[in-house]
């Protein structure tokens, strides 16, 4: 018999009990006589019966399983999230389906519906911006929502980060101790957490050290190895000494172009980057990087959006957590 096709009513006729007690058995209630217990269970386990997890949802109108919209998996930074959000969702016995939104904003739409068509109980929405189409979204469903290492400046969505703008300072801060013409390589700054959190506390260290702000050197680029491998040649001959940059990935990419050109980092050029995945440690020299939480940013909005979902008390909406740094070969 196709497991596909067993159904309770198969499991209860093969055991001589009721559908009742079947279902008892499979939720794990406790009041079951355990010999009846185990000719259920065995008939489970010869018939190979699952059950079915969306009839159970509809039952109950839970379905147990919460959706994460990441717009990179394979990027550390989203990778590493998603495994503290996927370990506490485990804890608390909800299931997680990913889906990539390649940080697109129609297929972020598309995405986000189809996991609200699912009848997911929750979702917790990664994306480099919160852009107004997804917000709409947002706004009408009922289903609820964490953002975890996105801002909403708004306040409507809880959401659980860093404070970028004061790592961001603190970045810039610690390469004026030793450089006076300090780059700002960041992703789109149309994004919030770029161009209003990161800029502002890159311009307030420039201020701090008596620096010039100068838009010449702050670069925009896409979130990716290849994009930071490109910029390297315009980074220095824009007469930088130091950078601070917003991507890991990215991060990698502009040391490795500038040591293909000869450049000598630390000593001819710092680098600093921002999340401490980790590939951080793979290259050489290796990068010093502001320290992200990132197993914690995920468990955090894991553990926020059961709050949610069981209707608890929330006492902080806008939950920051602490950054820290790494001083590794890539700066003095």
């Amino acid at each position: 018999m196709d497991n596909e096709t067993i159904t309770i009513y198969d499991v209860a006729r093969e055991a001589g009990v009721s559908m009742a007690t079947v279902s008892r058995v499979v939720n794990g209630n406790q009041n079951v006589k355990e010999a009846t217990r185990r000719k259920v269970l065995d008939v489970i386990e010869r018939l190979d019966y699952r059950p079915n997890a969306v009839a159970r949802g509809l039952a109950s109108k839970k379905t147990t399983t919460v959706g994460v919209v990441i717009p990179d998996i394979s990027n550390s930074y989203f990778a590493s999230l998603a495994r503290g959000i996927d370990d506490i969702a485990t804890m608390y016995k909800y299931n997680i389906v990913i889906a990539n939104s390649d940080g697109d904003d129609d297929k972020e739409i598309n995405v986000v519906n189809t996991l609200l068509a699912k009848q997911v109980d929750g979702l917790v929405f990664l994306a480099h911006d919160l852009s107004d189409k997804i917000r709409a979204e947002f706004s009408r469903t009922r289903t609820p929502i964490v953002l975890a290492g996105t801002v909403d400046h708004e306040n409507q969505i809880p959401t659980v980060n860093i404070d970028y703008a004061l790592a961001a300072k603190d970045a810039t801060l610690e390469l004026a101790k030793n450089s006076q013409k300090i780059a700002l390589v960041s992703g789109p700054m149309i994004n919030a957490i770029n161009g209003k959190e990161r800029l502002s506390g890159y311009q307030e260290a420039l201020r701090e050290s008596n620096q010039t702000f100068s838009e010449g050197l702050v670069f925009e680029t896409k979130y990716s190895y290849n994009d930071g491998l490109k910029l390297a040649e315009r980074v220095r001959a824009s007469g930088a000494t130091a950078a601070v940059v917003t991507d890991d990935e990215v991060a990698v990419g502009l040391l490795n172009g500038l040591v293909g050109l000869g450049v000598d980092v630390p000593n001819d050029f710092a680098i600093i980057s921002a999340n401490n995945s980790v590939i951080t440690e793979f290259t050489r020299p290796a990068l010093s990087s502001i320290e992200q939480p990132l197993y914690d940013l995920g468990a955090v909005s894991m553990r926020l959006l059961t709050k949610m979902m069981n209707k608890e008390t929330i006492d902080e909406k806008r939950v920051i957590l602490p950054h820290g740094f790494v001083k590794r070969g890539s700066s003095k």
